[in-house]
C-alpha cells in the first residue's frame, strides 16, 4: 500500500523538524574530549577462542581457568577506559573461583565427558547487563535514584549459567531503566562501539555489545522486549539471540515487567562466536529446554528461506541504507549458491503500522485487568513519579538526574495514544506469518536502517526501532547475525527469524553465515 501524498509530506516535515532538533540539540549538549582512537588489537590467543573451545580446553587441562580469566581480566583493563562498557567488575573473585575450577579438575576422577555434561562452561568468563541481578554486584538499571543498590541474589538465568561454570567478570552499561537504544545515563556515563567512539554501543544491552564486540569478553546475558539484544550485538558485529517468549527466565531484572509487557520480554544470550548460542540457550532456558529442539540437527538445504528488505511505506521510518540492502542480497545468493535453494521476496503491508502495534501491546493491562507502570512512576520510583516537562527544563540547565532519551520517552508515553485497531492488524500479521514460516521457514530481515549511528542521533529517531520491535509484538524466535564491516569499518548485519519454538533453525543459519561471511571481526585489526 503505497504512502498517500498527506502522508509523505508529513514525513517530508517530520524529517526537517527532526534533524533541525538533533542539529539543535548536538550544538547544546556539552562536548568532552572526542576520540575515536583505535582498540587495540587482539594480541592473546585466549581471546580468540570461542566459549565451547575454551571449556575444551580447560577441562583437558590444556590450559587453566585462571590463565583465561586472567586474559580477560587484561584485556579489560585494557580496552574498557576506551569504551566505558563494564561498569563494576569482581575480579578478584572471579580469580578465586577460576582457582577453584582448575582445583575441581585436578580431582575430577571421571573424566573429561563427566565434567561437560554437568559443568558445560566450566571456568569460561561471563558478563552481565547490570540491570540483572549478580549477587554482590550493583543493579540499578543505570538509574541515580537507585544509586548503591546491590544485588543479594542472583536472577535465575545467571543462577543457571554459574551453576553450568560460568565465572561472571563483571556487569555491563545500559541506558536508564533500559529503555533506550544508546546505553548513556548520569550514573555511569556512556558506553562508546569499539568499531567507532564517536558511535553509540546500542541498547539496552549495550554494554554486553561494546564488551563482546571488544573481546573483553566471550559470551554474556542480555534481554530483549524491543530489539535490545539485536540491536547492540548488529551495531558491535557480534550474535545475539532473542529466544521464543516464555523459554528463558526473566526474573530478577530492571524494570520489572507489568501488564502484559512480559509477552514481549525475552533473556537470550549475546556471543562473539555463532557455536555458543546453542549451548548458551540450552543452559538459560533451564526447565524449559524440553520446548526447543536444540538437539535436532538442521539440514539448511531442507528449509525454506525468505527474504523481506525493509518494512515497507511505514511512516516517520527511514529507509534501509543501501550497503544493509547489498549485504541482505549478498546473504541470499550465498544461499542460493551454497545451498541449492530458492530464496523468495516476500512483503508484508501491514508492517507500516510496527510501531502502533508495539506501543499499544507495551500498554496492554495484564488479565487481572492492571495496567502496566507508567514509565514516569518507573524513573522516579523508589520516591514519587517524575514530571517529564519538568525534567525537561531541569535537564536544559543542566540540573536534572534524567537523560534526555528517558524524559522524551516519559513525555511520549504520555502522549502517545496509538489506535486500539492496531491489535487487530497484529492479529492478521501474526497469522501470516506463522502460514509463512510454519515449523521450516526462515526469514531474513534488516535490523536497522542504518549502520551504528553517531551519539544522540537515534535521540529524535524512534521509529526506527520498528525492525526489531515488531518481532517481540509476534513473539518469533530472531538471530542477529554479522555480516562483516561496511568502507566505514563499521558492522553490518541481518536478523534471521524463524516460526515459535523453531529456534534451532535460526541459530543453525547463524552458524553458517558465520563460515560464509566472517562472524566478528577483531575492531583493532589493521
Amino acid at each position: 500500500m503505497a504512502l498517500s501524498l498527506v502522508e509523505r509530506l508529513l514525513g517530508l516535515l517530520y524529517a526537517a523538524v527532526i534533524d533541525a532538533l538533533l542539529w539543535l540539540f548536538c550544538a547544546l549538549s556539552p562536548r568532552g574530549p572526542e576520540s575515536n582512537k583505535r582498540l587495540p588489537p587482539v594480541r592473546d590467543p585466549l581471546l580468540l577462542e570461542s566459549a565451547t573451545q575454551l571449556a575444551q580446553k580447560i577441562r583437558r587441562r590444556e590450559v587453566s581457568s585462571v590463565e583465561v580469566v586472567q586474559a580477560y581480566i587484561d584485556r579489560i583493563q585494557e580496552v574498557n577506559p576506551l569504551i566505558n562498557a563494564m561498569v563494576q567488575d569482581r575480579f578478584s573473585s572471579a580469580l578465586q573461583e577460576a582457582s577453584q575450577v582448575d582445583k575441581l579438575i585436578e580431582e575430577e576422577s571421571g573424566g573429561e565427558e563427566v565434567l561437560e555434561d554437568r559443568l558445560p562452561l566450566l571456568g569460561v568468563p561471563l558478563s552481565v547487563k547490570e540491570s540483572f541481578a549478580v549477587q554482590g554486584m550493583a543493579q540499578t538499571g543505570g538509574s541515580v535514584s537507585k544509586k548503591g543498590r546491590v544485588a543479594t541474589v542472583d536472577a535465575p538465568v545467571v543462577a543457571l549459567l554459574k551453576r553450568a561454570g560460568a565465572i561472571p567478570l563483571g556487569v555491563t552499561n545500559v541506558p536508564e531503566l533500559c529503555m533506550w537504544i544508546e546505553s548513556h545515563n548520569h550514573l555511569y556515563g556512556m558506553t562508546k562501539n569499539p568499531y567507532g567512539q564517536d558511535r553509540i554501543a546500542g541498547g539496552s544491552s549495550g554494554g554486553e555489545g561494546s564488551i563482546l564486540g571488544g573481546a573483553c569478553s566471550v559470551v554474556g546475558v542480555g534481554s530483549d522486549i524491543g530489539g535490545s539484544i539485536r540491536l547492540p550485538s548488529f551495531f558491535c558485529g557480534i550474535f545475539g539471540h532473542k529466544p521464543t517468549p516464555g523459554i528463558v527466565p526473566n526474573e530478577n531484572q530492571l524494570p520489572p515487567t507489568s501488564g502484559r509487557q512480559g509477552e514481549l520480554l525475552s533473556t537470550g544470550p549475546m556471543c562473539r562466536y555463532a557455536e555458543d548460542l546453542l549451548p548458551m540457550l540450552k543452559i538459560m532456558a533451564g526447565a524449559n529446554v524440553d520446548k526447543l529442539s536444540l538437539n535436532k540437527k538442521v539440514d539448511l538445504k531442507k528449509l525454506r528461506f525468505f527474504t523481506l528488505p525493509s518494512c515497507g511505506d511505514a511512516l516517520f521510518t527511514n529507509s534501509v541504507s543501501e550497503d544493509l540492502k547489498q549485504a541482505q542480497r549478498k546473504v541470499v545468493e550465498r544461499l542460493e549458491t551454497d545451498l541449492g535453494v530458492k530464496v523468495e521476496e516476500v512483503h508484508f503491508p501491514e508492517l507500516k503500522h510496527s510501531y502502533d502495534m508495539w506501543f499499544v501491546c507495551m500498554g496492554l493491562p495484564d488479565h487481572d485487568g492492571n495496567l502496566p507502570t507508567s514509565f514516569s512512576t518507573l524513573l522516579g520510583e523508589p520516591g514519587p513519579p517524575v514530571w517529564p516537562l519538568w525534567e525537561l527544563l531541569k535537564a536544559v540547565v543542566g540540573k536534572s538526574n534524567h537523560t534526555m532519551a528517558s524524559i522524551l520517552f516519559g513525555l511520549l508515553s504520555k502522549l502517545m495514544n496509538p489506535p486500539l485497531s492496531a491489535l487487530k492488524i497484529k492479529e492478521k500479521l501474526q497469522q501470516d506469518f506463522e502460514e509463512l514460516l510454519g515449523t521450516d521457514g526462515v526469514l531474513l530481515y534488516p535490523t536497522f536502517p542504518r549502520v551504528a549511528p553517531k551519539h544522540h542521533h537515534a535521540l529524535f529517531k524512534i521509529y526506527d526501532l520498528i525492525y526489531t520491535a515488531i518481532l517481540n509484538v509476534l513473539g518469533l524466535p530472531v538471530t542477529q547475525c554479522p555480516l562483516g564491516l561496511n568502507q566505514d569499518g563499521l558492522p553490518l548485519g541481518v536478523q534471521v527469524v524463524a516460526g515459535k519454538l523453531q529456534d534451532h533453525l535460526t541459530i543453525a543459519t547463524a552458524q553458517y553465515l558465520e563460515k560464509a561471511f566472517g562472524g566478528w571481526r577483531d575492531p583493532g585489526a589493521n
